[in-house]
């Protein structure tokens, strides 16, 4: 009788909680903007919502059969975790942020490529040769056997600018430095991936494996699913903490928040990127002028958008089934908006 009467007690002040949570987040403008907008952002997806105290407070699920656990491609939104999987070998003292990256990969010697450093990767300012991102592009990505061989291609290609002078947002950066941690670590980027974050965040549906064959894409190569993304976000969030384990350190995510840019460093850009500055692996929507962001977003340029805010203590993501063609930013930045003025700005 007694466990039966806790139980009960229990369920009594769930729903309580549930409720004063609904009574204080009150999400009616966002149900509505995504009604509205529901032609233009497609029939499957997802949008999740969590605050700083570990709590989800909003969720919204558009397809039955497409729900949170779902695996889906993220194309851009790769890089995010990238940059996280190579802060955790600095945190391990395995490799420097500054580290030239021949270090590990002779052939960019043989190129006269030899200052052009992790940081720079992360920061997609090595200086090499890039064609802008579409979606076609991605699509007819050439064939490579390895991450080896086309990271060996990048070396060969034309330097257009000294490194850490220029921007030009590509999947050239965050490639290269995936192949760094396969010749530091001696395994695939993929393997790596997994043994070092995704398990340790619970993160059981990513993967960067490619089944159809061809080189590892640590650019935008990833599958995941919302609730698997969302853990990623709670721990950047928490500053590398996550269900009570610190993941990353706290260095660590501050130098991922770090911006790297200016704007007129920027020479290539998507077109709903313009305007923004770019950390390591993210772009910064807001920075508290000492060059740090405070909000950042790694949105993948065809769908998937996952957004962190630290002065308002949230993590936002809209989560596709499919790629949807081209970004929807204003739309996100309108849901941005609308949220912001739900959270108290911890930064004024």
């Amino acid at each position: 009788m007694k466990t039966k009467a806790a139980i009960f007690l229990l369920s009594i002040s769930f729903t309580l909680f549930s409720s004063i949570v609904k009574a204080q987040m009150d999400f009616s403008n966002i149900d509505q903007l995504l009604e509205e907008k529901k032609e233009v952002l497609g029939k499957d997806f997802i949008v999740m919502v969590w605050k700083k105290d570990d709590t989800l407070v909003y969720k919204k699920q558009t397809n039955p059969q497409f729900k949170s656990v779902v695996q889906a491609p993220i194309a851009s939104a790769s890089k995010w975790l990238t940059a996280a999987l190579v802060m955790m070998f600095v945190d391990e003292g395995k490799i420097s942020l500054d580290d030239p990256v021949v270090n590990y990969i002779p052939e960019f010697g043989k190129y006269f490529k030899n200052y052009i450093t992790i940081r720079n990767c992360l920061s997609q300012t090595t200086g090499i040769e890039a064609e802008p991102v579409k979606l076609m592009k991605l699509l007819e990505r050439k064939k490579f056997e390895s991450l080896e061989e086309e990271v060996n291609s990048f070396a060969a290609k034309k330097i257009v600018a000294n490194p850490g002078k220029e921007f030009f947002y590509g999947n050239i950066g965050l490639n290269i430095a995936g192949r760094v941690l396969e010749v530091v670590g001696k395994r695939r980027f993929d393997q790596l991936m997994v043994q070092r974050l995704f398990r340790k965040l619970s993160m059981r549906r990513s993967s960067f494996s490619n089944l159809m064959g061809g080189a590892i894409n640590p650019s935008g190569g990833a599958k995941s699913s919302a609730d698997d993304y969302m853990n990623f976000l709670v721990m950047m969030l928490n500053k590398g903490m996550f269900r009570g384990q610190q993941v990353l350190s706290e260095a660590a995510v501050n130098e991922l928040i770090r911006v790297q840019t200016t704007p007129d460093m920027i020479k290539y850009a998507p077109e709903a990127a313009k305007g923004f500055n770019y950390a390591s692996g993210a772009w910064v929507l807001e920075d508290d002028g000492k060059g740090n962001a405070t909000a950042l977003a790694c949105p993948g340029l065809f769908g998937t958008w996952p957004m962190i805010d630290y002065c308002h203590g949230y993590a936002y993501l809209f989560f596709v089934k499919d790629l949807l063609g081209e970004e929807k930013a204003a739309i996100h930045q309108q849901i941005i908006g609308m949220l912001n003025e739900k959270f108290s700005n911890t930064c004024q």
